[in-house]
């Protein structure tokens, strides 16, 4: 029934500020993007720029790659995800729990870095080219023109673990009474699983197809690494250098955001239908099937596989790291190993700033994202303030819109900033002399649904007794906060602080789009920098990916001990 109950004015003041953080930090700079691609100087309104997008080959080529990419990946990622999905969740057997935590393993590196690895992989004097025989002479050049389908497999590889992280959480929720039902009444596995279950894991299915789809079509760091240029991110941070008085590169983002905005109506209507009667919560949870002998042989083997071809840019990355420049020639593997590079990796000019750099930026974003956060559960789960699950969307949009979006939406408020203050233009709007701000800002929007799920997620679970008998014992709002409501959900905002915090600090659009001096770089940007060097920027770019790769691990692997089965939920949209 609906609640009648006037709204609590702190509730009501609350929101308000919610809602002013998300227009300022949000809305804003998504319309500061849209008004300089369709604003003239001296003629006002047009559409002269976004036409041009579309008149000009090599950018619509370089759409069409990036919709195509973006269509595969997820395509992949589903491949992968689904069987993966059923096995974890519905049967047992030996090695599954390890092996599921396992499959995590992409999570904890951004597939820009893994490309790294798949790069060196794949070179033409590389170790595949001496497995097959091709090392002698010039070699053979595996990506030559096939660095498409390199950024395809990289990203999949890397992305998978956000569908399966959906699907599981779906396949939980279901009712196996429902299936069993099924079943009994003459339904053919395929045709229970058809009818039956993949209708009810559709809002899962759309979770993990809309995030993986957004995610791969504005992936910017992947195909920089493997030199793939045609396609649009890639155009877009190409023309950073013209933006100051150049519109297209913000038409283009333009084009990029409605894109995305297509994908994502197109996954709703053909995924998202019907999610109200499509969502069921499970009364018994269903008792995984025992496969013993050959069929839980095949089973472990098919989680197997998947886990050495997702492990294996992480190994690539990690051999890299070890190797003696130009100790790794023509041979499937290195002459001699050296701990060298992680000692440069923690004493080079570039690195060491750019890790306190992103470990400052990373912890103020965090405790932005918490207060907002935690300011969002709130007013959702514990108010009645017309207009709440609108905030609830909003804090949830961020999974929806690029980062790479949201980047150049910062960058075109620093350009108006310099129009609109041409002779005292605020320090912390000047994107090329101190993008600390902005950088913070922009961290903080990206993580703040994984800090919003799970805060949600703790007061749905917490009555709200105890509050309200605190309240009527004379506490002030703020006293039942800091005493009863906090420390029930403490784990919650712990486990989603620490998402957050991890990734942030490799955040990878914003870093490379807002970090444009050395001095003010963050991890990834440093990473990528070094990548460019020559001799060896390569393998101390590695070494830094690794110190990256084991901080997230441990990051991710504590946030699941927390969260367990809950984790899926932080990728939702």
């Amino acid at each position: 029934m609906p609640d009648h109950r006037r709204a609590a004015p702190h509730h009501i003041v609350l929101s308000g500020w919610l809602y002013l953080f998300f227009g300022v930090f949000l809305v804003w700079p998504i319309l500061q993007i849209v008004s300089t691609a369709f604003w003239k100087q001296g003629s006002g309104f047009t559409l002269q720029y976004i036409a041009l997008v579309f008149h000009d080959p090599l950018l619509v080529r370089g759409l069409l790659n990036s919709a195509t990419v973006a269509v595969c990946v997820t395509m992949l990622t589903l491949l992968i995800a689904l069987p993966l999905a059923i096995l974890n969740q519905r049967y047992d057997f030996a090695g599954r729990k390890l092996l599921g935590g396992l499959l995590l393993v992409p999570l904890v590196l951004p597939p820009f870095v893994g490309a790294i690895g798949m790069r060196f992989l794949f070179s033409r004097l590389g170790p595949l080219s001496s497995i097959f025989g091709f090392a002698n002479g010039a070699g053979f050049d595996w990506l030559g023109k096939a660095r498409f389908f390199g950024v395809i497999v990289v990203e999949a590889l890397a992305l998978y673990p956000v569908m399966l992280l959906n699907l599981q959480a779906a396949l939980a929720n279901i009712d196996p009474a429902m299936e069993q039902a099924a079943l009994n009444l003459g339904a053919s596995r395929w045709t229970a699983f058809r009818r039956i279950t993949l209708p009810l894991i559709r809002p899962g299915l759309f979770a993990g197809c809309t995030i993986v789809m957004i995610w791969s079509f504005t992936e910017l760091g992947t195909p920089l690494m493997f030199d793939f240029n045609t396609v649009a991110p890639v155009q877009v941070f190409n023309g950073l250098q013209e933006v100051s008085n150049n519109p297209m590169p913000f038409a283009l983002v333009v084009v990029l955001l409605m894109a995305s905005t297509l994908l994502y109506i197109v996954g709703k209507l053909l995924l998202g239908r019907n999610t109200e009667t499509a969502t069921t919560k499970a009364a018994t949870a269903a008792t995984p099937k025992k496969l013993t002998g050959l069929k839980g042989m095949l089973a472990l083997l098919a989680m197997l596989i998947v886990f050495v071809l997702a492990v294996e840019p992480h190994v690539m990355v990690l051999l890299t790291s070890l190797t003696r420049v130009g100790d790794w020639y023509r041979t499937v593997l290195p002459h001699r190993f050296s701990l060298g590079h992680y000692r440069d990796a923690l004493t080079d000019e570039l690195v060491m700033p750019s890790i306190w750099n992103s470990i400052r930026y990373a912890s103020a974003a965090t405790v932005m994202a918490v207060m907002v956060g935690l300011g969002v559960a709130v007013v959702v789960v514990r108010s009645n303030v017309r207009g709440r699950n609108f905030l609830d969307i909003l804090s949830m949009l961020p999974l929806a819109v690029p980062g790479l979006v949201l980047a150049f939406g910062y960058l075109a408020i620093s350009v108006w900033a310099k129009q609109k203050f041409t002779t005292h233009l605020p320090g912390f709007l000047d994107v090329q002399e101190n993008p600390a701000v902005l950088l913070i800002i922009a961290y903080a929007c990206r993580r703040l649904p994984y800090v919003v799920r799970s805060a949600v997620a703790g007061l749905q679970q917490t009555p709200r007794d105890l509050e309200l008998a605190a309240g009527n014992l004379g506490a002030s709002k703020w006293r039942v906060l800091g005493r009863i409501t906090l420390p029930l959900i403490a784990a919650n905002l712990i486990a989603g602080a620490l998402l957050a915090f991890a990734f942030a600090l490799l955040e990878v659009s914003d870093s490379l789009i807002l970090a444009q001096k050395e001095i003010v770089f963050p991890i990834t940007r440093a990473i990528y920098a070094l990548s460019q060097r020559l001799g060896d920027g390569l393998y101390t770019a590695s070494a830094l990916g690794v110190w990256a790769m084991v901080f997230l691990t441990l990051t991710i692997l504590l946030a699941n001990s927390i969260m367990g089965k809950k984790m899926g939920a932080i990728f939702r949209v």
